[in-house]
């Protein structure tokens, strides 16, 4: 690989070319200035880097070293609790305080609602995560398993009539509850319209009677706007926007009587943009792509061609919104969620920069310069639009462990925005409570970052794989369907939320919940994942524009923000419950059929990632199960089952053999699975090929593999296979 000398360091000449030539340009930065605090801030960070990492390592030696030793039980509790206090891994708790923002979007201080989370070098997912700011409540419903499907469906490309009323009366029933008529329903309308008095405007319903109404609370009434395409008219419900548009020409709103054409809501208010565990790059080609694409969003240029019924069209971001108030004065609503993203973990190390004995620097302080310098352009109004109005830059960052760990998350950040020039405390941070050491010191986390957090979230594939993994020498867990109901994980989820609301998160900041991970199940979704804004939560994640859709409907059912004041007067959870390991309980055993049954199914749920991701460079994607179901999955599933099962290897529930002949007989299903992928390459019958020999190491290697991580791995064998290609 071609590079270029910095003083002391080789930066990749295809990273350096796209910098200087791309990004730089119009940034108010100087290339001189840029490359000389690029080259500073990682010679002065990389150090204290590797010194974080090896602490993990010396805490989890300690952690084993006491597994070898002592029996851990509930009865011991108090005793392994000391334990980690006096190795450093339990922190002091703080004294009470608040978070100290400066100014926030409201996106994420005041509305609640759903959060995508796509891989950002697929620029299609890409843009349509930001658009999913708006969706529309009659195509998520028409196309969705959410209401029952007619006895007799119409054949044909034609909309359904009786589909169509299915979802006429849903949303009837809907606007009922969160815009109510002063009189009578919405099922009896018959025209919605806009009229003026003293100019000002007001909405009215005419019923069948002709009787006209305007809504039971008017304020909700924000504003409206005529077109060439209808009349749009805009209310708020839960701090959410919801738009009714009529007279306009839509596929099922053609059959509404009363010329309701679309209802739109703001379905997702904000994104991340994942540069992390949804994303496969490997090398300086791979990361490109990443960093050309959040130029993109943050420049408003980002496109891509696509094919639909054999027409060819651009798709790219959508404007922003224009209405007149009923004063008559006009205003505007983005029409973009607003952009987190989300930078690799600590642990990341990369050849896209190197020192001059050829060590790879930590891509994670790489992609924190590189994303920020991007997301100038945004701060300098470079863009077709703006991104945050409150000149902000958000980024998340994943696997941190403990305060220490934040603390120079912080500390870095804090340098770029000096050597940048940027107002201090700009740059926010989202930190993701995914690892145990965070977990149990979160009130620790969240004050390193007092004055820069902006959110925090639980999420169970990640946690749970870190739980495994702290523990490994503890004893055998639980299958992955126990270990859901085991105390720790509601001690988990009810901890975050108090600890938040303690902090001051409420009006300030982000409390989010993990995905739903089944795409194609969205009457599942819809019945289930209202248990997240009721728990107190601002935001929970969704895969998909229309699932954002379906979920913020549970943000009108539930005013999350009147839950975080209930919530705030209970006893937060002791967080000795979060150290409660969820074993095998003794003298509990697992059958012969409880344990194959386990095995098959995470030994085919890894293999159906791991050869879309070394294959194919897929890093995150629907892979059917066992059972044929399609699971959105990323590095965060791949953690956990390849986890358990080294957990299970380690303590004997099955031998070497058994592993393998399970991994031979998944390869062949999911060889099956995959006969319609182009480019797939079948791993039956040789069993030889990079893809599958990764998600054996995974599993034969877990137990010794730091944090459990599977990057290491994955990386090593995509660019072997990469290496196969012309």
């Amino acid at each position: 690989m071609k590079t270029v000398t910095l003083t002391k360091l080789q930066v990749a000449q295809l990273l350096h070319e796209f910098i200087e030539q791309e990004v730089l340009p119009d940034s108010g930065l100087e290339s001189s200035t840029f490359w000389k605090a690029f080259e500073r801030i990682l010679l002065d960070y990389t150090g204290r880097n590797a010194q974080l990492l090896q602490r993990r390592q010396q805490l989890q030696q300690h952690i084993d070293d006491w597994h070898r030793q002592q029996e851990y039980s509930l009865e011991r509790l108090d005793a392994y609790q000391q334990f980690l206090r006096e190795i450093g891994y339990l922190e002091p708790e703080p004294e009470d305080f608040e978070i100290d923002l400066d100014q926030v979007d409201p996106e994420i201080s005041d509305i609640a609602g759903p959060q995508l989370v796509v891989p950002i070098n697929n620029a299609r997912f890409a843009i349509n995560a930001a658009n999913a700011r708006w969706g529309s409540l009659f195509d998520a419903l028409y196309s969705s398993d959410v209401l029952p499907r007619p006895a007799d469906p119409k054949k044909g490309s034609g909309v359904d009539p009786q589909r169509a009323q299915q979802v006429f009366d849903f949303c009837n029933d809907w606007l009922d509850q969160v815009l109510p008529l002063r009189a009578g329903n919405h099922a009896d309308v018959v025209e919605y319209a806009v009229q003026s008095a003293n100019h000002i405007s007001e909405f009215k319903a005419v019923l069948q009677d002709q009787t006209g109404v305007t809504l039971k609370n008017p304020d909700q009434f924000r504003g409206h706007c005529q077109d060439d395409d209808g009349l749009w008219l805009l209310f708020t419900h839960h701090r959410l926007h919801i738009e009714l548009k009529v007279n306009g020409d839509t596929a099922v709103g053609r059959l509404h009587p009363a010329n309701l054409s679309d209802i739109q809501i703001e379905a997702a208010p904000s994104t991340i943009q994942d540069c992390e565990d949804s994303v496969s790059a490997v090398d300086v080609s791979d990361k490109l792509q990443v960093y050309r694409n959040w130029l993109g969003l943050m420049k408003g240029t980002l496109s891509c061609e696509l094919e639909k019924g054999g027409k060819c069209f651009t798709r790219s971001l959508n404007p922003d919104r224009q209405y007149q108030n009923p004063h008559g004065e006009s205003f505007t609503l983005s029409g973009r969620s607003l952009m987190f993203i989300r930078n690799t973990g600590l642990h990341m190390m990369t050849d896209l920069v190197q020192d001059g004995q050829g060590n790879n620097m930590p891509e994670g302080l790489i992609d924190a310069l590189v994303t920020v310098l991007i997301a100038l352009h945004d701060l300098r109004s470079n863009g077709v639009y703006k991104n945050s109005r409150c000149g902000n830059i958000y980024i998340v960052k994943p696997k941190l462990h403990g305060s220490q760990e934040v603390e120079f998350c912080v500390e870095v950040f804090a340098a770029i925005e000096q050597a940048f020039q940027l107002p201090a405390n700009s740059i926010k941070i989202g930190v993701m409570d995914e690892e145990r050491r965070s977990s149990v010191n979160l009130k620790s986390c969240i004050a390193a970052a007092r004055e820069r957090i902006v959110f925090i979230n639980t999420g169970f594939l990640d946690r749970t794989g870190d739980e495994i993994h702290s523990s490994m020498l503890a004893g055998a867990m639980l299958p992955k369907s126990a270990i859901k109901q085991a105390p720790w994980i509601k001690a988990y989820e009810d901890r975050n939320v108090d600890l938040a609301l303690g902090c001051g998160f409420s009006g300030q900041a982000q409390i989010g919940k993990g995905m739903w991970a089944e795409p194609d199940e969205m009457r599942a979704m819809y019945q289930s994942k209202s248990a997240h804004p009721q728990a107190g939560a601002s935001c929970a994640w969704v895969p998909s524009p229309t699932a954002a859709v379906i979920h913020a409907l549970h943000y009108h059912q539930t005013d999350v923000q009147a839950v975080q004041q209930k919530i705030k007067q209970r006893e937060p959870t002791p967080r000795q419950e979060l150290l409660k390991i969820p074993l095998i309980e003794s003298g509990q055993v697992l059958n012969d059929q409880e344990i194959q049954s386990e095995m098959e199914n995470n030994v085919q749920g890894i293999l159906g990632y791991v050869v879309k991701w070394i294959e194919l460079g897929i890093g995150c994607s629907k892979v059917p199960d066992i059972h044929n179901t399609g699971l959105m999955e990323d590095r965060a599933t791949l953690r956990i089952s390849s986890q358990l099962l080294a957990n299970w290897r380690l303590h004997g529930l099955f031998s070497h053999d058994q592993l393998m002949q399970c991994f031979q007989r998944m390869a062949r299903i999911v060889d099956e699975q995959n006969l319609d992928t182009p480019g797939y390459q079948p791993m039956a019958p040789g069993f030889d090929g990079y893809a599958f020999r990764a998600a054996v190491e995974l599993v034969e290697k877990g137990a010794e593999s730091p944090g459990g991580y599977t990057e290491d791995c994955l990386h090593r064998y995509r660019r072997l296979q990469k290496s196969l290609q012309p």
